[in-house]
């Protein structure tokens, strides 16, 4: 039974995007970002905090809100971003970014408002979600449960064996999201070590599976609005998406993973985010970690 049937104004959402991934990229600079991803995922991870999540400024502490984990932390300038965005941060907050004066840097702190859990190392936060969602069910909640992860990180086997334990636990009221950006830091996943087909292999694990365009806000609307996708199972969506997604210059760009660009540059990257020009970057530019 659909949770989420109200209209969503695609226009607006689009407009809030575009202002996510410019701050993105303002933060790829001084230090520098994982650029490439967080621009894959803003489209997404705006999505739910603004027309499907309950959580909110006045909610943050509430064990009635909804749960965001977001295990492949290093996309975590997109959720900066989103909370400027929507009134969890205040924009200027964001210059802090890698400041030692401030807890804004290139993984989630759990000191920062709306932050639910430190991440960074990959493969850890599904059993992190895995133990709320079984909290909420034993006591009888309606809380939902979101974990997004990385499709590079699907190569842990922890995910596995939490997909195992989630659908053993019958977790219906968490969804595991993968940003599947097709790469894997500096290459593509499917010249390493290849997912396909990821679809069949989640429904294999025992879970409800939807794969959609992550850059489409009516797929991702109409995916989550199926909530929970069949009961008794844990919900997964596939959400297939470009790294590095506004920017042609840099989109799909193995070595665009880290970038740490000059100010100058941050301020061309800019012009090309709305389609003045586009940049021309060179080796310096890059930062690879």
């Amino acid at each position: 039974m659909s949770t989420q049937t109200t209209a969503i104004d695609k226009q607006q959402l689009q407009a809030t995007a575009l202002k996510v991934r410019e701050h993105i990229i303002r933060m790829a600079t001084d230090g520098g970002c994982f650029v490439g991803a967080s621009l894959s995922a803003a489209d997404l991870i705006l999505y739910l905090y603004s027309e499907w999540l309950n959580v909110n400024n006045g909610n943050l502490d509430d064990p009635n809100r909804d749960y965001l984990f977001l295990s492949k932390g290093h996309d975590v300038p997109a959720l900066y971003g989103t909370f400027a965005e929507l009134g969890l941060m205040e924009s200027e907050r964001l210059k802090n970014h890698l400041s030692i004066d401030d807890h804004i840097y290139w993984h989630p702190n759990t000191k920062i408002p709306g932050i639910e859990f430190h991440s960074g190392s990959l493969g850890h936060l599904p059993s992190v979600a895995i133990g709320v969602a079984l909290d909420i069910k034993i006591r009888g909640g309606k809380n939902r449960v979101v974990c997004i992860l990385g499709d590079g990180e699907l190569n842990e086997g922890t995910c596995w064996e939490a997909m195992l334990v989630a659908n053993a636990y019958k977790l219906d009221n968490l969804i595991f999201v993968v940003d599947r950006n097709q790469f894997q830091a500096n290459m593509p996943t499917e010249d390493l070590i290849p997912l396909e087909p990821l679809h069949d292999k989640f429904a294999a694990f025992g879970a409800a599976v939807k794969r959609i365009d992550g850059h489409d806000f009516d797929a991702l609307h109409e995916a989550f609005s199926a909530y929970p996708f069949q009961p008794g199972k844990v919900n997964v969506v596939i959400a297939d998406t470009i790294r590095g997604r506004g920017l042609p210059s840099i989109e799909r760009h193995a070595d665009r993973w880290f970038c740490n660009f000059t100010a100058p540059e941050i301020e061309s990257l800019l012009r090309e985010l709305h389609g003045e020009h586009q940049t021309q970057l060179t080796s310096e530019t890059l930062v690879v970690r």
